[in-house]
């Protein structure tokens, strides 16, 4: 009788020896030995070959700690080494030694693993859900990735674990209150005192309290874009529109760069659980969704850098091309460009709103801010499907959570199966015609109060909590574009034959902006449909316009 597999099966798989023959055939070389302990690539080694086993045991193993290792499985004959990131050679979350038996291996260069689970669908299937469990992996061990050494509950901490966390990137956490190791470590790196967190990188560099930018720099997820090559689309934003047309660009042979200032999936990104998208009647978090899309990106060759904000776009007419800025101050060089840039997350207007964002306030719903706020009253303000999404995820989780709306009911602005979930949840308190008009606390302590105001009546009433979640919708992320195409009173960018500056006759394309090659997609564009499945499909189509832009402009005299 056959035995089912298993997770540990497809996570660390064991390829046949016709498979074996074709890795061999795509290495192109001959196989490397390595002696009895022998180190084959340490962690955070950047452009690391995978290691395919022919003979011999390797060891594969993680940082758990300052000093400390974890080792995460010997491989065996008919096995392989590497994660998501062997696709893209950055540095690695694991390192890799020969066992007592010593090792001999065929190597591939992350291209060349590309060309393999591109060219070979059954190899390619194993391998590519092999690295995705291997980083889910750690993940959830808390292993790989930079070690983060402060106070888990601070503003600062909390912000670096979100980015780490809203981008899939394991990471560890070693709190100063409980582990002697950690406080020596910061003593002595800082003996006159520390400005904490502090990041130790897999190089074994540290950084002190580091931006978004700087930490994304440090683990190897915003890469140097070389500024001589010109690509055929480059793409600003990482949500479900930007990343659906980075993979049908890629696979359709197009060279494509993703520019992501935050984190991978935007505001769906931050969704606890979608179950009305097409092919998941389970449902599947927002994270997951956009941590599948990422992988696929990526399988087709997608340059992506993240924490990278494009600040200017201008039209390079002599060239028939487009020029970005970057944060940075590099500018990099397009045939074809996709705004996708979404939205950001609108803020209520309340005096000392910023005094509390991290200290209490925070516009999504993580594993991390679940266990923030875990057994404790909470509010939550917002009544699209987004806000219900984190209701359901975070009741059960918190002892009375305060649902905050400004509609009289939530009928007009989420879907009925939210609104019946909602209604099942004994702890969940509607509050109906009402808007956070006041937040109590101070810097030190963070939040402690909320003031609801109705607003029929105008009376007040005060809860005292400590944890308030905003949902409140969102506005176009268009401000740094500067008017250089056309846009609607509220900012969303207009395209096709909805300009008024052209005529449909002479207009653009169905998706193009009133700049020349440059396409907007997602919730960005005016009329859009805010759902995920209309971006995705979004960013399927804009890649045919894409294809007939770039045809007109190479048949232009």
């Amino acid at each position: 009788m056959a035995t089912s597999e298993t997770t540990e099966d497809r996570r660390f798989p064991t390829l046949t020896a016709d498979q074996l023959a074709v890795v061999e055939r795509r290495s192109g070389g001959a196989p490397a030995t390595l002696t009895p302990g022998a180190l084959a690539y340490a962690v955070g080694a950047t452009d690391a070959p995978a290691w395919f086993i022919v003979a011999g045991t390797m060891d594969i193993f993680s940082h758990a700690g300052l000093d400390d290792e974890r080792l995460i499985q010997t491989l065996g004959p008919g096995q392989f080494s590497g994660e998501i990131n062997q696709l893209t050679g950055q540095p690695t979350l694991a390192g890799g030694r020969a066992g007592a038996q010593g090792c001999q291996a065929v190597l591939l260069t992350a291209a060349q693993v590309r060309a393999l689970v591109i060219g070979s669908a059954d190899i390619g299937e194993m391998v590519m859900r092999a690295f995705m469990l291997r980083r889910a992996a750690l993940i959830d061990a808390g292993s790989g990735g930079p070690i983060l050494v402060g106070v888990p509950n601070s503003p600062d901490m909390v912000r670096l674990r979100g980015f780490l966390a809203r981008n899939g990137f394991p990471h560890v956490v070693l709190d100063v209150s409980v582990d002697e190791r950690a406080r020596a470590f910061v003593a002595q790196m800082q003996p006159g005192g520390a400005t904490l967190p502090l990041v130790v990188c897999a190089d074994g560099s540290t950084l002190r309290c580091p931006d978004d930018a700087a930490l994304a720099h440090c683990i190897g997820i915003s890469p140097t874009i070389d500024t001589d090559v010109v690509y055929d689309t480059a793409i600003i934003g990482a949500g479900p529109s930007g990343l659906a047309a980075a993979v049908y660009a890629a696979s359709e042979g197009l060279s494509v760069v993703v520019l992501e200032a935050n984190a991978i999936g935007g505001q769906a990104g931050a969704s606890a659980r979608i179950e009305n998208y097409l092919g998941f009647p389970s449902g599947i978090s927002g994270q997951a969704l956009a941590g599948r899309a990422f992988s696929q990106a990526l399988k087709f060759g997608t340059k992506i850098a993240l924490a990278q904000s494009v600040t200017a776009l201008k039209s390079l007419t002599d060239e028939r091309l487009t020029a970005l800025t970057l944060s940075d101050g590099q500018v990099i060089r397009a045939r074809t460009t996709v705004v996708a840039s979404g939205a950001r997350y609108r803020h209520p207007p309340l005096a000392n709103l910023k005094t509390f964002e991290g200290r209490g306030i925070a516009y999504w719903a993580s594993p991390i801010e679940a266990r923030l706020c875990e057994g404790e009253e909470i509010a939550l303000v917002g009544g699209g499907n987004s806000a219900g999404q984190a209701v359901a995820f975070l009741a059960p989780r918190v002892k009375k959570l305060h649902l905050v709306i400004r509609r009289p009911d939530l009928t007009a602005t989420m879907s009925r199966y939210l609104i019946d979930r909602i209604a099942s949840l004994p702890n969940v308190v509607l509050h109906a015609s009402s808007e956070v008009s006041a937040l109590e606390g101070d810097e030190v302590a963070g939040l402690d109060a909320v003031v609801l105001r109705h607003r029929k009546s105008g009376q007040d009433s005060r809860l005292a909590l400590r944890h308030l979640f905003l949902f409140i919708g969102a506005d176009p992320n268009t401000s740094w574009m500067d008017g250089c195409v056309e846009m609607d009173s509220h900012g969303f960018i207009v395209t096709g034959a909805g300009m008024a500056a052209i005529p449909p006759p002479a207009g653009r394309l169905p998706l193009e902006t009133s700049m020349s090659g440059v396409f907007a997609i997602g919730d960005v564009r005016a009329g859009s449909t805010k759902r995920i499945a209309a971006a995705v499909g979004e960013g399927a189509a804009v890649i045919a316009q894409i294809h007939a832009a770039m045809a007109a402009r190479s048949s232009a005299p």
